[in-house]
């Protein structure tokens, strides 16, 4: 089989998708080494720089680069391949031996870069996915799309609440739920409570006599538990199917801080305002019973914390719903809720549109 030395290929990567990843995979076992070019449209919703992170982080071996190409799409103009081409070897000056692409129009690439064109999988036998298709239906593609896609591109659903008010129960019960539509439905469990609980076994090795009520809080923990809190929602994000079911996160944080210090910290706002949450369920403290598990001590603060994350949800402009009722109410309006919000599917802008007439003279 025949090594290059400098192999080529391009894209638009809107998003990727396994197929990407085997075509680059493919040219880079073939060349010593490879220049991955992700071009992107100002008209597009998913931003080049994002594309370009995304195709580093899966092909660390090769040199990712990234253009923005708002040129008109037209294969059988001369002078509109001449604009394409003047931005393909700004981005990419050295030479080319190999281009490596799935697409009709590679030998006319490959030409104009004085290249060999490798043509790779043009059928789709190996991955039948397209990011065509992936825009039109992700969740159809899911078993296609590479980690930092599926976190970019699954629902996420915080379900929030005071102390005792069923976060916990509700959001297990909702993964419960969509594990049997998605088996790979994740579940995010609150940081917060296990690093109580830690907080407390540690006052208890000093003093077995220690409760809840010796242990305080300092403002300084409130960003470090909001930070894991995020980090363990993005890993299972990154694992998990097209919804994402969490118990609180890191906006809660910032109520408990007011809860426990009497004010707000802004370093857990400015971490809160880092990750996009699609929907928050907000679990109503009414007709539930308080139960102290040795971790909490709050049953006549709960209509002020249901009353703060309500007034904050709606300040903040966060899109939620109140969960009231027993637990199988609660339940079905919940999956009324996320299923409304999955109804209205993924929008994605629409590329520049294509002329795919043959080019003339190409082979």
């Amino acid at each position: 089989m025949i090594r290059f030395g400098h192999g080529l290929v391009l894209g638009k990567f809107y998003p990727p998708h396994a197929g990407h990843h085997h075509l680059v995979r493919t040219a880079a076992a073939r060349c010593a080494r490879l220049t991955v070019l992700v071009c992107a449209s100002a008209v597009e919703s998913i931003p080049l720089a994002e594309r370009v992170a995304w195709m580093r982080e899966a092909h660390p071996g090769a040199a990712v680069v990234g253009a923005i190409d708002d040129i008109p799409v037209d294969l059988h103009d001369p002078a509109i391949w001449d604009a394409h081409m003047a931005i393909f070897r700004a981005a990419v000056p050295d030479r080319v031996d190999a281009v490596f692409t799935s697409e009709g129009y590679g030998a006319e690439l490959a030409r104009r870069f004085g290249a060999a064109e490798i043509s790779v999988d043009p059928g789709r036998t190996r991955f039948p996915v397209s990011a065509t298709a992936v825009r039109a239906d992700p969740v159809a593609c899911w078993e296609f799309l590479g980690p930092p896609v599926r976190a970019a591109l699954t629902r996420r659903v915080v379900v929030l609440g005071a102390e005792s008010t069923g976060t916990t129960t509700l959001s297990r019960d909702l993964a419960g739920h969509y594990r049997r539509r998605w088996p790979d439905t994740a579940w995010v469990a609150e940081y917060g409570r296990q690093y109580s609980a830690e907080k407390l076994a540690a006052a208890r090795a000093a003093d077995p006599a220690a409760t809840w009520a010796d242990i305080s809080f300092g403002t300084a923990e409130f960003p470090l538990i909001a930070r894991e809190q995020d980090a363990r929602e993005q890993d299972a994000a990154r694992r998990g199917g097209p919804v994402l079911l969490c118990d609180t996160d890191s906006f809660a944080t910032g109520i408990w801080h007011e809860r426990y210090l009497g004010g707000r910290n802004a370093e857990v706002e400015q971490i809160a305002a880092r990750t996009r949450r699609d929907l928050y369920l907000l679990t109503d403290h009414a007709g539930v019973d308080f139960e102290d598990d040795g971790l909490r001590d709050g049953a006549h603060l709960r209509p002020w914390m249901t009353g703060r994350f309500e007034a904050e949800l709606t300040r903040t402009g966060r899109r939620f719903r109140i969960m009231r009722g027993d637990r199988a109410t609660r339940l079905a309006a919940a999956v009324a809720a996320v299923d409304e919000l999955l109804g209205e599917g993924w929008q994605f802008a629409d590329p520049l549109p294509e002329n795919a007439r043959p080019v003339p003279g190409a082979v």
